[in-house]
């Protein structure tokens, strides 16, 4: 691991360069052995993301540009505007909502633990299931499946989902 300090990124480069409308993970942290991961993120204006639950990590999110709103399990809303940081705990239900100028924000968690092989548990047969072209919806990081038809991000850890 490199012990030294480094300039990973400059923020108002990466979004200058984005096309206008280049959405979802612009940006992570991918540096070897850190503990941290990072994403900058795009919505464009209106678009969301949908309500979900990190069960194991605290998020830190901090808007850039633009601005919107979070949605809370109890039903507040929580405006966010630029410079505005918010603690997203673990196990907190939350929606992003993107606002008439987009929302452009970042956010920092402890790094995820790897994927581990867990015994398998039995369950009952039964038939159906979800169809096999949902497969494109499943996150290739976190594996997760997205309630967005056409990601561009995965909304629980940031990873981009392939162009189709």
């Amino acid at each position: 691991m490199n012990a030294t300090p480094q300039v990973l990124a400059v923020l108002d480069e990466l979004l200058a360069a984005a096309g206008p409308g280049e959405r979802g993970a612009l940006w992570h942290l991918a540096e070897q052995g850190r503990e941290l991961d990072a994403n900058l993120v795009r919505l464009p204006p209106g678009a969301g993301v949908g309500e979900h639950q990190e069960d194991v990590l605290d998020v830190l999110l901090v808007v850039l540009a633009g601005g919107g709103s979070l949605r809370t399990a109890g039903g507040d809303t929580l405006d966010l505007a630029p410079t505005t940081v918010t603690w997203l705990p673990r196990t907190s239900r939350r929606a992003l909502e993107a606002g008439p100028d987009g929302l452009t924000y970042l956010t920092v968690h402890r790094r995820r633990p790897g994927l581990a092989i867990k015994p398998a548990v039995r369950t009952p047969a039964y038939e159906g299931g979800e169809a096999p072209c949902m497969l494109d919806l499943v996150c290739p990081e976190c594996g997760r499946l997205s309630a967005d038809r056409a990601p561009s991000f995965c909304s629980a850890c940031g990873e981009p989902f392939p162009k189709r």
